[in-house]
């Protein structure tokens, strides 16, 4: 089986010469998705969406958080949480070193839906006069590179290994889809997640259609949300871009 550590090579050296005053943290999960998708979905979503925006943008990359929150996923083979707290604590710590180094802004790039808390996390680390933290992308985000890759389903039946995920994979990690995407689709309402979890919602795990997505559709989603980054720049930067 291929791995793909994701990990950035630059040296203290080229980060030094790069002098970003924002870095980039990549989070996702480690959580079943089907039988097509990896465990490691999520993590590789946050991971070419950090990458995109990397090569547009003056930013520092930071290697991905890879095993987050993902309870709603437990019981299924090879899914690993953390707690909540944990998660905070991680990503607190991770910005407060950045802060010691001299980068005192973070932009947390979260891919998986269940890391609820770190909306929280970015809303006290901006409880001052300056902005120092934001999370990208947000839900407007998300609909634009929808809209962009004029994708079929919609965001709430498309929630887990369906046409977004799939996509952005076979553009950018082919080889790890695996061709039972093409008859994987199963859409299913899912009204007591937080207390039953996923299980009862899915016999495979998979709540969208996969057999929509394309490579094409993926690197048209890549590219929007490179373009949408821009705006949560500028108000991490301190500009009011508008409604947020």
């Amino acid at each position: 089986m291929s791995s793909y550590p994701c990990l950035p090579t630059d040296t203290t050296t080229d980060v030094r010469l790069r002098g970003a005053e924002v870095a980039l943290l990549p989070v996702g999960s480690y959580e079943q998705h089907g039988g097509h998708l990896p465990l490691s979905t999520d993590s590789l979503m946050a991971v070419g969406i950090s990458e995109a925006v990397a090569s547009a943008y003056n930013v520092l990359l930071l290697p991905p958080i890879t095993i987050a929150c993902s309870h709603e996923h437990a019981g299924w083979p090879g899914t690993i949480s953390i707690r909540a707290q944990t998660l905070i604590s991680v990503v607190t710590d991770i910005a407060a070193s950045l802060r010691a180094a001299g980068v005192e802004k973070l932009v947390v790039v979260n891919a998986h839906g269940g890391n609820y808390v770190l909306a929280n996390v970015v809303q006290e680390a901006n409880v001052g006069p300056v902005p120092t933290m934001a999370l990208f992308p947000r839900p407007a985000d998300w609909a634009a590179a929808r809209k962009a890759a004029e994708l079929s389903s919609t965001g709430h039946e498309d929630m887990h290994a369906g046409e977004i995920e799939t996509s952005v994979l076979l553009h950018r990690w082919p080889d790890v889809v695996r061709d039972s995407y093409r008859e994987a689709d199963h859409v299913s309402e899912r009204p007591h997640l937080l207390v039953h979890g996923l299980g009862p919602y899915t016999p495979t795990g998979v709540v969208g259609r996969p057999s929509l997505a394309t490579a094409e559709k993926g690197k048209a989603v890549l590219e929007s949300l490179t373009a949408s980054f821009a705006e949560t720049l500028q108000a991490l930067m301190g500009g009011v871009p508008g409604d947020q």
